[in-house]
């Protein structure tokens, strides 16, 4: 017979495999190695196999047998239809319970047969043969190569499908996909948006009908396939799903809750912010009764959480609260918005004081944390939604935030200095870069607090005394370093420029208030070197033009307090930054049409228009710091002339009326062009070789009136 009787007790299957090993070794011909090959999968099961065992399987057969059985077409007739392909998958998962042989090209290059058989019919004799695949694909998954290999190879399209068509198994192609989206989920819905979103429809129209467990149950999953890009809000399917959500979402959470089944709830409304903003909530009435209901949720299990004595230490803690953050960091943002609010005047006030009291608790636990514990993801997504509050509320908790400041600064400095390698826990960063290993960097996040800290005295003595400056310094340059070496072409604003502006305000704050500090800290002039350097090079990057403006105001203000140092003693980069400074003060206004009059009016240049808003106060503070400049600095007169300023700013307010100019910058204007004047005999003379006491006195400039009247 083509296969002996195997042996009927499960004790001697050692025996029989030893046998058929041994038949295997000395088989002769096909129908020998196959019988045996027949009775190695009946007395082995995937995962029940040792390790040395499965090495003699595999060292009898390799992979070229297994291979070719999956490639036979048809059995002889006195045989199961699909028993070749059976045995052949059986060996494979075998081999695959070996991560190193699961990784082996011979079995990555078969993720398309797996596909097919996942996409074939199954019937009642298949179905070992679908788990052997499920067995594969898991093992596949699990490997370095793995996750790529099945994305490429369409693995996503077929687990998809075998979900939609819930078959056999159809239940672990549902958690593969989780596992694949968990590792590469941009690459998983830049290849197969319209499957996945089919999915989602099917899960978001279960978890809405769901009057059970499933419901929870579903909470877990859903955030899986909430993808942060593409948005889902881009297309009819996408927002379809979304609806359903929130109206699955409002159901949940709107009825009387246990721990455990408010947890995954919350979760889920986090990754929907997450990845949605607030475009998933409705506009109206309904919309922001719930949306205040997840914020007040949110700060309840914060409070209820962290004002623990063992805060974090029940299972799963860390990743309810982290969410929690998501949702508090959105009820600021709501609560701050004028445009199209969702929330009433009366709702903000209410979640103001709500939040208020949660961020109270954040602030108890940082004070609780112990050296050995920093490395932890949670500390990092506590200190920034901390940093989301310094940003925009700057009135309240301020005692408790002043005391915290040292752990806050001396935090930054271990991530910064060590390079964290803690990896961030669910939802501690809004936006994930997939497959990043950066370190985290707490410092972004608490930037725009430290703005509006380094402006008040108290504040600002503890971050000086905490040595922030020395620190942000640091920070700066390798921030620098990165936005250069980031592409020239015109992109979003980024990270790296978003951290440098606010770096710059930080050091602005601290110009203005602690001028004494500057002089005697050798930390701005290492700083003034790198702003000297870098401003020539940001400037002809018209997509950089607010950090341009940044850089070229503070390093002005910079300029004129250390005045007397080495580098700006008409070094060749002071003169190239001033250079670049007076470009960028001379560009941002320009002659156009008059619509009131047949005149021309003085107007912001179309170049500076979209950025206005943010450096129109930057560009003033410039102008001042530069009229400052010009008596320290003898060669600053000449590098004006070489600029053609004095001469295109004498034509264009000859050329303008003077209606269109308004006072603060006549005032502007006329600092610079006295300083320029006084200094200088060849200004003066190009001054008053423009009609200059004409327009003078026409724009009321009594300074510098007197200043070109003087002999």
């Amino acid at each position: 017979p083509l296969f002996p009787a195997m042996a009927s007790d499960s004790g001697d299957r050692h025996a029989t495999l030893k046998r058929c090993l041994d038949v295997l070794r000395d088989a002769k011909d096909d129908s020998e190695q196959f019988a045996a090959l027949h009775l190695v999968t009946k007395a082995v099961r995937p995962g029940e196999v040792d390790a040395k065992t499965l090495r003699q399987i595999f060292d009898a057969i390799g992979f070229t047998f297994p291979t070719r059985l999956l490639l036979s077409q048809k059995p002889p007739a006195d045989l199961p239809p699909n028993i070749f392909r059976t045995i052949g998958l059986t060996l494979l998962a075998c081999f695959c319970t070996d991560p190193e042989l699961a990784g082996h090209s011979q079995i990555l290059n078969k993720i398309p047969t797996f596909n097919d058989i996942l996409l074939s019919p199954c019937d009642p004799d298949s179905t070992s043969m679908v788990d052997n695949v499920y067995q594969c694909l898991s093992a596949v998954l699990a490997t370095a190569r793995g996750p790529r290999e099945l994305v490429t190879k369409g693995t996503v399209s077929a687990l998809c499908q075998a979900y939609l068509n819930g078959g056999h198994g159809s239940d672990r192609a549902l958690t593969l996909l989780m596992g694949l989206l968990a590792i590469a989920e941009a690459k998983c819905w830049q290849r197969d948006a319209p499957q996945l979103l089919a999915v989602l429809s099917k899960l978001s129209s279960d978890f809405l009908k769901a009057e059970d467990m499933t419901k929870f149950e579903l909470c877990e999953v859903l955030p899986h396939f909430i993808p942060l890009s593409p948005p889902l809000t881009e297309n009819s399917q996408g927002s379809e799903c979304l609806c359903r959500l929130y109206k699955g979402l409002a159901d949940v959470l709107g009825s009387k809750l246990s721990q455990s089944q408010r947890d995954p709830a919350l979760k889920l409304a986090a990754s929907l912010v997450q990845a949605c903003g607030t475009e998933w909530i409705p506009a109206g009435s309904a919309g922001s009764k719930f949306l205040a209901l997840l914020v007040n949720l949110a700060c309840v299990e914060v409070r209820l959480t962290l004002e623990e004595p063992d805060p974090l230490e029940a299972e799963g803690k860390k990743e309810v609260v982290t969410a929690c953050y998501v949702l508090m960091e959105m009820g600021i943002q709501e609560c701050l918005r004028e445009e199209n609010p969702l929330l009433e005047n009366v709702q903000k006030m209410q979640l103001m004081r709500i939040m208020e009291e949660a961020f109270g608790a954040v602030i108890f636990y940082l004070r609780q944390v112990k050296q050995e514990e920093l490395q932890d993801p949670f500390i990092f997504a506590s200190v920034r939604v901390l940093g989301a509050w310094m940003a925009e509320e700057t009135s309240s908790l301020k005692q408790e935030i002043c005391e915290l400041l040292p752990f806050l600064v001396d935090y930054a400095r271990k991530l910064f200095k060590e390079g964290s390698p803690a990896v961030s826990c669910p939802q501690a960063e809004l936006v994930s870069t997939e497959g990043s290993a950066l370190p985290q960097d707490a410092l972004r996040f608490l930037l725009p607090g430290f703005c509006h800290l380094t402006a008040e005295d108290r504040p600002r003595d503890i971050l000086i005394s905490e040595g922030a400056p020395a620190l942000l310094c640091e920070y700066f340059l390798q921030q620098w370093e990165v936005l250069t070496s980031e592409s020239t072409a015109p992109a979003p604003l980024t990270r790296t420029e978003m951290s440098l502006q606010n770096t710059c305000g930080v050091f602005l704050n601290l110009v203005v208030t602690a001028p004494d500090l500057v002089r005697r800290d050798k930390t701005f002039s290492s700083l003034m070197d790198v702003l000297l350097k870098s401003l020539p090079l940001l400037l002809p990057q018209k997509h950089h033009l607010v950090l341009a403006a940044n850089v070229a105001t503070l390093g002005l203000m910079m300029a004129r307090i250390l005045a007397g140092s080495a580098a700006l003693q008409g070094t060749q980069s002071a003169k190239e930054f001033f250079g670049a400074a007076i470009l960028f003060l001379s560009q941002a206004h320009t002659a156009q049409a008059d619509s009131s009059s047949d005149g021309l009016a003085l107007a912001v240049s179309p170049a500076y228009m979209s950025a206005w808003d943010d450096i129109h106060e930057l560009w003033f503070l410039g102008m001042q710091a530069l009229a400052a400049c010009i008596p320290l600095f003898p060669w600053l007169p000449d590098a004006a002339l070489q600029a053609g300023w004095l001469q295109g700013l004498s034509q264009l307010l000859s050329r303008v009326t003077p209606a269109s100019v308004d006072l603060e910058l006549v005032t502007a204007f006329q600092a610079v062009l006295v300083e320029l004047a006084r200094a200088s005999e060849q200004c003066r003379d190009v001054i008053l070789s423009h009609h200059g006491t004409e327009w003078a006195n026409l724009y009321g400039m009594a300074a510098l009136e007197q200043c070109l009247a003087e002999q």
